[in-house]
């Protein structure tokens, strides 16, 4: 079985991208189930029902969100009925939507979970230990378990992929926008990549208008960041294959596509 997972997507620029190479990439991988991070989907604040069902539209099987959750106050108007939209597990008990949700793969089962780190982001319950809580709840119906860990912080990505080895399939974390060149496997049978890297403007600062970025550094002043519409974009993303029977990853492999990186099918 193969895991597509694709990175942070980015306003218009990024879901374009979802659009167009979704289908490409599918056909050149053959991923059993494709999952995307949506959580700055809708002009890079958040996601609105709309887009969630355009991700399922065309192809996406689960959207994991982030620390932009709340962004889009729209959110609050369907979440709890978006059946595939997986938040955080980590925020407080009361916070609506679910941290986890459960795939139908072939004969089995794949659990989406999705957690946030706490370092240099707001303090939320810790993920760690509600990683705990939802493996063991989530070992009980299958082995096969993914994990968005969306943080800041690589040594706190690290510390959890470390943390997780041998108790979940993939550990993909997101965020930063930029991806790292670190997928690997460890040890104990879980695919790791500190960051899979941002699906949207190529051209801009992690997505944003790179002059009104430049002009923070600059001058150390309040500006508007916007999404640039101006120039190339991209898709990062990473494939993982694992034995189903057992949850443990086999393979994993990076994908980049921009100006640079060209599709190659």
């Amino acid at each position: 079985m193969k895991i597509l997972f694709i990175g942070d997507v980015v306003g218009s620029p990024g879901r374009n991208m979802v659009k167009e190479y979704l289908p490409k990439l599918k056909e050149k991988y053959r991923p059993t189930v494709t999952i995307v991070n949506g959580e700055n989907a809708a002009g890079g604040k958040g996601i609105n029902e709309k887009i969630y069902r355009q991700f399922l539209e065309w192809g996406a099987q689960a959207v994991t969100l982030g620390n932009h959750a709340w962004d889009n106050r729209d959110i609050f108007e369907f979440i709890d009925d978006a059946k595939y939209l997986v938040r955080p597990a980590n925020f407080p008990q009361e916070t609506p939507g679910n941290g986890i949700v459960y795939l139908k793969v072939n004969e089995d089962l794949l659990a989406v979970i999705n957690l946030q780190g706490r370092a240099f982001l707001p303090a939320i319950d810790c993920p760690f230990r509600k990683a705990d809580e939802l493996i063991e709840e989530a070992s009980k119906k299958t082995q096969n378990i993914f994990v968005d860990f969306h943080a800041e912080a690589t040594s706190e990505k690290l510390a959890m992929g470390w943390y997780l080895d041998g108790r979940v399939t993939f550990v993909a974390g997101t965020h930063t926008h930029v991806p790292t060149a670190d997928a690997r496997i460890f040890p104990g049978g879980t695919a790791y990549i500190t960051d899979v890297g941002m699906t949207g403007p190529y051209d801009g600062i992690l997505g944003v208008n790179k002059e009104a970025v430049l002009k923070r550094f600059l001058t150390s002043l309040p500006v508007r960041f916007e999404i640039t519409e101006e120039g190339g974009s991209q898709l990062c993303g990473a494939i993982v294959e694992f034995n189903q029977k057992t949850g443990k990853a086999q393979k994993i492999e990076t994908i980049l596509i921009n100006d640079d990186h060209p599709f190659y099918g």
